[in-house]
């Protein structure tokens, strides 16, 4: 220090020495001050200058040092993680909390500094668990619901659901109440409950603007959904499983990888909302999603189930899985990505699909998630497992058989239906064959639609085209294979050649409605027609 007085380096250790070996705070202080002063931006510094402090006792003097070193650099892991300590001596748990994820944040290295920020995240919110606050939060939360539905919300643990949580609305199950559902087994089960009321208070938005939406599947899908692991039944078989274990294991994956496309967008919303909204339940969030997190992962990469799930589903579910992962990333900055054991193209889908989700987060409008359950559902091709429709409708055809009726005799044929989900379903059908340009596919099968048709009288089109209509009620899917029409006996159409004599038929028999089926053909026709016409002439 003779040789040069401004060494802050120096300073630093003079204060140290005086600190930890005379056990003179006093004269300590004086360096570390003046170490300060004559590098006033080094946060590392100031960062040290507190670690020594805090070892010593000296919380008060040590936390001057942190948050000074804070307001220089608040990218520095080492001074968050030090905060997180001294908040918990003081017994000030949700700020420990919260430094402690802010340490976990900075660091991009998982060292033993990460390891140390997570036990301690892991420890503190375990705590924060243990006091009444998540019960206050859910009971305050739940009474303004109950308010603004004008129904009672029932709250039962239930050991044998499929999931951590649901929510039963009081419409569907014909109930007087709402019912939450949960399994007592999972830890934070606080946040289960918040899930599921903030799920229902997406559906009051909704609801109030006359756009909420069911999510519904049939038989008939789950048929088709066990179609399409053939296969995989087959290998079922030769293992020696027996038939109802494999009837009991489809209808596991048909109902799982449901929930996956119905949930998986709407949840990231609800996290969202509720990391915002209600920033005391953080740590029961925290804990909660990283339990249900490492589940998901352990379900998609398990030994076990690897080898038995059928290849496709295993890695749709793992790209729904993905998805959240990639929220709880950037909500608590845990990155457990890897541990997925992802393909690129596993994980490609999936970041797409959570950077779509981040374009509709911060002004998301009321029932916006149902449009990410469809384009990702049709995007994995698992949109034939399922139907949104319109809520209003539902319940008003089930409840009024008489105007059911009467809507079925004044548009048989759905063909003025106002159903958003049907709207969503047409929009993104126009969208993709717009990118197509002209589908020659379609071109060549409206020749053949113009060459049947012709041989045949009007009436009996347009018999053909009513019957194409009522299939067109249940959605014309181009990538479907062996539909069938009881007036073309003998004929197998693939979905773009029954879109052909779809769009044909009603040329012919109903021009004045063509407009209103919206299929996005006029081109096509006009070169069919001109093809048509010179192999006629020919």
């Amino acid at each position: 220090m003779r040789w040069n007085p401004k060494n802050a380096w120096a300073l630093l250790m003079m204060g140290n020495i005086f600190a930890r070996h005379k056990d003179d705070i006093d004269t300590a202080m004086k360096y570390y001050d003046q170490a300060a002063k004559i590098n006033p931006n080094d946060n590392i510094a100031l960062n040290n200058i507190g670690a020594s402090l805090m070892q010593l006792g000296k919380i008060e003097e040590a936390k001057k040092y942190f948050w000074e070193a804070i307001r220089i650099n608040n990218k520095y892991p080492n001074t968050h993680y030090a905060l997180a300590i001294i908040a918990e001596t003081e017994g000030d748990l949700q700020s420990s909390f919260y430094s402690s994820i802010q340490a976990i944040k900075m660091n991009d290295k998982k060292d033993g500094l990460y390891q140390n920020s997570l036990k301690h995240a892991v420890d503190t919110s375990s705590k924060i668990i243990k006091s009444a606050i998540g019960q206050k939060i859910f009971k305050d939360y739940k009474n303004k619901l109950e308010y603004e539905c004008e129904k009672i919300i029932e709250v039962i643990s239930d050991n044998d659901l499929p999931t951590a949580a649901k929510m039963e609305f009081a419409e569907v199950h014909k109930r007087d109440v709402h019912r939450i559902k949960y399994k007592p087994s999972y830890p934070a089960v606080e946040h289960l409950l918040m899930h599921e009321l903030v799920h229902l208070e997406f559906v009051i938005e909704a609801r109030k603007e006359g756009i909420n939406q069911l999510f519904v599947s049939t038989q008939q899908q789950k048929a088709i959904f066990i179609k399409s692991i053939d296969a995989d039944i087959k290998r079922f078989n030769k293992l020696g499983f027996s038939d109802t274990s494999i009837a009991k294991l489809c209808g596991d994956l048909f109902d799982g990888i449901n929930r996956q496309i119905y949930n998986t967008p709407i949840d990231l919303f609800i996290e969202d909302y509720l990391y915002n909204e209600f920033p005391d339940l953080r740590a029961y969030q925290f804990y909660s999603l990283f339990n249900l997190v490492k589940e998901g992962m352990n379900a998609v990469t398990h030994k076990e189930i690897v080898e038995l799930m059928p290849k496709t589903v295993l890695s749709q579910s793992k790209i729904f899985n993905l998805i959240t992962a990639l929220q709880f990333r950037d909500l608590y900055g845990i990155n457990l990505i890897n541990d997925f054991k992802a393909t690129g193209l596993e994980l490609n889908q999936a970041n797409k699909f959570y950077k779509e989700y981040l374009e509709y987060k911060d002004d998301r409008q009321p029932a916006e998630e149902y449009e990410l359950v469809v384009h990702w559902a049709a995007d994995l091709k698992l949109d034939k497992y399922f139907e949104l429709i319109d809520e209003d409708g539902y319940f008003n055809k089930r409840t009024n058989l008489e105007g059911l009726l009467d809507s079925i005799e004044k548009d048989p044929y759905d063909i003025n239906s106002k159903d958003p989900a049907k709207e969503r379903e047409m929009k993104t059908f126009q969208e993709k064959q717009k990118e197509i340009g002209t589908n020659m596919a379609v071109v060549m099968f409206m020749v053949d639609a113009l060459q049947f048709f012709n041989k045949i009288p009007v009436q009996k089109v347009k018999e053909i085209a009513f019957e194409i209509a009522r299939l067109g009620t249940q959605g014309i899917r181009p990538d479907e294979k062996d539909y069938q029409l009881h007036l073309v006996p003998g004929k197998k159409f693939s979905g773009y050649h029954l879109l052909a004599y779809y769009y044909i038929s009603w040329k012919i028999a109903v021009p004045e409605m063509l407009s209103k089926l919206q299929l996005p053909y006029d081109n096509e026709y006009e070169m069919a027609y001109s093809m048509y016409k010179l192999n006629k002439n020919g």
